[in-house]
C-alpha cells in the first residue's frame, strides 16, 4: 500500500520529467501524471511541487551540488527527487520527516542512501533559497537588462485577477469581493481564492483574466454594434470583454475543446458572440471587419509566473517558428479590415522576435498607444506596449504581454 502522500510525489516527479525531458507543458503532462492521484488536494499538491521545482530549479541544483563530492548528472533521478524534497521544505513548509517518508520511497537502495545523506546535510546547515529565483542562462541572456527585475517577479505565483462584465461596477465589486482594482473593469484578489465560491461567479458578473491580458481588448474601445473579429479567441476572456463593450463579435479558434470553454463562459455571463471553429491561415470571412484582435499563438514566456515550465521548454528554435507563424497570421488578418479599421496584435511573450521585432502588416500604420489608456504605472514604448512580470511589483505584478495597434488608412 502506498504511503499517504506518496502518489502526489510520484506525480510531481512525472510532471517534472515530462517538462524537462519531453518538452511538454505542465498542462499537457497533467492528464497522465495525475491519473492515479486521488483527490483534488493531492493533485493540487503535485502541481505545486512540480511548479516550485521548475521555478527554483537553478537554485535547488546549486544547493544539491554544494553537498555532493561530484555533481549528479542533470538527468539523474536522485537529483530530481532531491529537488522535490528540498522545495517542499524550503517553499511549501512541509515538515522534514514527512518529506523523508515520501521522498526516499521514490528511489532504490543506493540512490536512496545518497539522497538521504544530501538532504540531511543541507537541512542541518539550515540552507535557504534566495529572494529571487535564478534564471537559466539562456533565458537571462534573451531577456537582457530586464532579466533581474523579471526574475524577481517570478518569485511567487500570481494573485487572482477578475474582469468585470460591467466596468461601471468596478468599485462595487472591489468592495464586495474585498479586492483592489488597477483599471476599470478589473478586480484583484489574493491567490488561493476559490473562484467558483466567490460572489458573482454563478450570475456571470466576472471571469478570470490576468491584468495584462485585459489590456488588448480594452484598447479597441466601445463597439456600438460594430463588427469585431477575435482571432485565436479561446478560452474567451477577450471575446467576453468585446461583447460586454458592445461589439458584434465573431470569435474564431481552431481548438474545439477550448471553444467549449468559450461557449460555457458566454452562457454563464449572458453575453453573445458568433463562435467559429476554423484555422486562421485557411478561413475566409464573408465581409470585412471594423476591428480585429489577434491574440496570436506564442511561446507564452510572459506567463512564467503561473507556468514556470516555459523557463525550461522554450528555446530559440521555438521562438523563430512562432514569430514566423505570427507574421503569416498578421498579414492575413490585415486583409480583412475595413478602411480605417483597427488591428490589435497581442502575444503573452517576452521575446523580442514575437513583439517589437514584428513588422507592421502591409498597408497598416501604427496607431500609437498612450499611457492614459494603460493601468497606472505602465508606459508605452514607441507607441507599443511590453509588460513583464517585473513591473508593478508593489501591487502584485502582471504577466508579460506585447501589444501593438495598427490602422488601415
Amino acid at each position: 500500500m502506498d504511503i499517504p502522500g506518496l502518489p502526489a510525489r510520484r506525480a510531481a516527479l512525472s510532471l517534472i520529467d515530462a517538462v524537462l525531458r519531453r518538452g511538454e507543458t505542465l498542462d499537457q503532462a497533467a492528464g497522465l501524471a495525475l491519473a492515479r492521484v486521488k483527490g483534488d488536494p493531492d493533485r493540487a499538491l503535485a502541481r505545486a511541487i512540480a511548479s516550485e521545482v521548475l521555478r527554483w530549479k537553478q537554485d535547488l541544483d546549486a544547493l544539491i551540488d554544494s553537498a555532493t563530492r561530484q555533481p549528479l548528472p542533470d538527468d539523474a533521478k536522485p537529483r530530481a527527487v532531491l529537488e522535490i524534497m528540498l522545495v517542499q521544505v524550503l517553499r511549501l513548509g512541509t515538515p522534514a520527516h514527512a518529506v523523508i517518508a515520501t521522498g526516499l520511497e521514490l528511489l532504490s537502495a543506493g540512490p536512496r542512501r545518497l539522497a538521504h545523506g544530501v538532504f540531511s546535510t543541507l537541512t542541518k546547515r539550515g540552507v535557504t533559497l534566495p529572494e529571487t529565483p535564478t534564471l537559466p542562462e539562456e533565458v537571462a541572456a534573451r531577456w537582457g537588462e530586464r532579466a533581474g527585475a523579471i526574475a524577481a517577479g517570478l518569485a511567487e505565483p500570481p494573485p487572482l485577477d477578475l474582469s468585470l462584465r460591467d466596468p461601471a461596477e468596478t468599485a462595487q465589486w472591489a468592495e464586495k469581493l474585498g479586492g483592489t482594482s488597477l483599471m476599470p473593469g478589473h478586480v484583484r484578489l489574493p491567490r488561493g481564492s476559490a473562484v467558483e465560491a466567490l460572489e458573482g461567479f454563478s450570475e456571470g458578473a466576472w471571469w478570470v483574466q490576468d491584468l495584462a491580458a485585459r489590456i488588448p481588448a480594452a484598447l479597441i474601445g466601445a463597439g456600438e454594434g460594430k463588427r469585431v473579429l477575435d482571432l485565436c479567441a479561446a478560452p474567451g476572456g477577450k471575446t467576453l470583454q468585446l461583447a460586454a463593450a458592445g461589439w458584434q463579435v465573431t470569435a474564431l479558434d481552431n481548438a474545439g475543446r477550448r471553444l467549449e470553454r468559450l461557449r460555457s463562459n458566454l452562457e454563464r455571463t449572458h453575453l453573445t458572440a458568433d463562435v467559429v471553429q476554423a484555422d486562421v491561415l485557411t478561413w475566409e470571412p464573408d465581409e470585412a471587419f471594423d476591428a480585429i484582435l489577434l491574440d496570436a499563438p506564442c511561446t507564452a514566456t510572459g506567463t512564467a509566473r503561473r507556468h514556470p515550465d516555459v523557463l525550461h521548454r522554450i528555446h530559440t528554435n521555438q521562438i523563430a517558428e512562432m514569430a514566423e507563424l505570427q507574421q503569416r497570421m498578421l498579414e492575413r488578418a490585415a486583409g480583412w479590415l475595413k478602411p480605417e479599421g483597427v488591428l490589435i496584435y497581442a502575444v503573452c511573450s517576452l521575446e523580442r522576435a514575437e513583439g517589437l521585432g514584428q513588422p507592421a502588416p502591409a498597408g497598416l500604420d501604427l496607431l500609437p498607444i498612450a499611457a492614459d489608456e494603460l493601468p497606472a504605472g505602465l508606459s508605452p514604448t514607441d507607441g507599443r506596449v511590453q509588460t513583464d512580470p517585473g513591473m508593478l511589483p508593489e501591487v502584485g505584478g502582471l504577466d508579460g504581454f506585447f501589444i501593438a495597434r495598427w490602422q488601415r488608412g
